[in-house]
């Protein structure tokens, strides 16, 4: 096997929705009780909801790709600060094939990784059906033209139990057989535990339809820095390894022993510390047991790990080096595609630099079988392994510019020290609104002459 014979499939990648997003999923009367895409006057962008007095301004989320690394920590405020990959679905294909890569699950942005910014709203039923129009606009506008290329995901309305179950029906007959879900519902999510029996219908309507929950680091325990003066490379640098207490706590669910097909992904949390998690809770269970009473149905912590876990990693020669140890049907990959640790457009390359020198059968495990067998489906059955290849898909992207562009945003640098570390405190200051919520609606008042 050489580079251009792989077949890439990541199960970590983010769309910034497009304004139109739900133009063709709810009628006038309810687009108008949905979020809005608005820009205020300095070109600011942000999803305003008016029926629900909430606004959210992180648009871009650090969707740098393309950009000059010395950009990354320029925050794009809005689509014209972005490459057009990022939020145009005929695009994005494009930028898959320029890097080579099958197959993308696309986690959400303005809704929040796991959908929690619609969680807190006052009015219930008008939000099932704005995030059941969201869930639409995914399967039908984004994926949909694209056979193969996705992996179809849904948000779920998680406050009601009913709802998540009705919902999770209706993903299903739209032929997906993932959700977005909290890798810890009880931390900062303000719902109940997933050891809470509420969970219980949810547990067995997953196993028996082969649905996968996406747990996305920071939907969990954040990944917080230690400071506002702390350099945000030190938080860059731990920030994987956060979604360990969260796996430790679902390794822990007792409806893993109930439920053989019961699955959670655990997105953009790298490899690397697995081998460790596993050896330690192993041990805990051995040493502890007798005072701790924890079942793990007669096998090891770490074997029930291997049986229910998908980890993913974007650059890990510690973890593919030792893949035995995480083990080899339970790795895959993730792109993260356009966030900045994203390699676009040579991910191919970076992905072969860490699989080259492993045998051919874990290779394509890794790069895209595992992936495929998790969320059940088969993209090179389908369209034959040849136009699955990254050199197949690269020769249909001969006219994607993928040259570094430079782009505008809101720039970290510019509120550090001259030659000083970018500090956490620095990064936040991109995602303080320069107007208020009062000042858009006064602008958008002025543009239409009413004032």
């Amino acid at each position: 096997m050489n580079l251009e014979d792989m077949v890439i499939a990541s199960v970590d990648d983010h769309v910034i929705e497009p304004p139109t997003m739900f133009d063709q999923h709810l009628s006038k009367e309810h687009r108008a009780l949905a979020p809005q895409y608005v820009t205020d006057e300095l070109g600011n962008a942000s999803w305003w909801w008016e029926q629900e007095n909430k606004r959210t301004f992180a648009v871009g989320v650090n969707a740098v790709v393309g950009r000059p690394k010395e950009e990354y920590g320029m925050e794009p405020m809005n689509i014209d600060q972005m490459r057009k990959g990022v939020w145009d679905a005929e695009a994005h294909i494009d930028d898959m094939n320029a890097m080579g890569q099958m197959t993308a699950l696309m986690f959400p942005t303005f809704a929040g990784f796991d959908g929690s910014w619609f969680w807190d709203a006052k009015d219930k039923e008008n939000t099932k059906r704005v995030m059941r129009a969201y869930n639409d606009w995914h399967i039908d506008e984004w994926c949909g033209p694209y056979p193969g290329r996705y992996f179809p995901t849904g948000l779920l309305p998680l406050w009601d139990i009913d709802a998540t179950l009705e919902e999770m029906k209706r993903l299903v007959k739209k032929g997906s057989r993932s959700v977005f879900f909290p890798a810890n519902p009880a931390s900062r999510n303000r719902l109940p535990s997933v050891h809470d029996p509420i969970w219980e219908p949810m547990w067995k309507l997953a196993n028996d339809e082969g649905i996968v929950f996406n747990c996305h680091i920071g939907t969990g325990l954040a990944p917080e820095a230690n400071s506002d003066l702390s350099p945000i490379s030190a938080w860059i640098t731990a920030m994987p390894m956060a979604i360990a207490t969260d796996a430790a706590d679902l390794l822990h669910l007792k409806a893993l022993l109930r439920y053989p097909n019961l699955k959670f992904a655990l997105s953009e949390g790298g490899i690397g510390w697995v081998p460790y998690m596993l050896e330690r809770a192993d041990f805990t269970f051995r040493h502890h047991g007798p005072w701790v009473r924890v079942d793990f149905g007669g096998k090891l912590p770490s074997e029930v790990f291997r049986e229910h876990f998908l980890t993913c990693f974007i650059d890990d020669h510690f973890g593919c080096d030792n893949y035995k140890a995480v083990g080899e049907d339970i790795i895959a990959y993730e792109c993260d595609y356009p966030h900045s640790d994203c390699t676009w457009p040579h991910v191919a390359e970076d992905l072969w630099d860490n699989v080259k020198d492993l045998p051919e059968a874990v290779i394509d495990k890794i790069t895209h079988q595992n992936a495929f067998r998790f969320y059940g489906v088969d993209p090179v059955a389908q369209f034959g392994r040849e136009n699955c290849t990254v050199g197949a898909l690269r020769a249909k992207a001969t006219h994607v510019d993928v040259s570094v562009q430079s782009k505008a945003g809101k720039d970290a640098r510019e509120y550090a020290e001259e030659g000083a570390a970018v500090t956490a405190g620095n990064v936040a200051k991109t995602f303080v609104p320069v107007v208020t919520a009062g000042d858009v609606a006064e602008g958008r008042k002025r543009r239409k002459g009413l004032i």
